[in-house]
């Protein structure tokens, strides 16, 4: 099992597939849930465009660490979300 910090890394160069499955085994081998890893996934899932997911894994980061970072990123991902939809209602 890779390390957070690694993962990180791999996350960083770009390659979100490999990221997210290396997360997915990361945290299921997990004996403590990790806020990081989280974290880390939802960074995957917004980097994918996939808004829910990160949200969702954002939202478990800060379920187990509510001073995690995921806050800062929630809140973020929030506000993209409703700048976008108020966009929709312009059309």
């Amino acid at each position: 099992m890779e390390d957070l910090g690694a993962i990180e890394v791999i996350l960083s160069e770009g390659r979100v597939e490999e990221a997210v499955r290396l997360l997915r085994e990361y945290i299921a081998g997990s004996s403590a849930p990790s806020d990081r890893a989280y974290y880390l996934l939802g960074n995957a899932y917004r980097k994918k465009g996939d808004w829910q997911g990160a949200i969702n894994n954002y939202l478990e980061a800060m379920a187990i660490n509510p001073d995690s970072p995921a806050r800062n990123a929630y809140a973020i991902a929030n506000e993209i979300l409703d700048f976008y939809n108020k966009d929709m209602y312009n059309q």
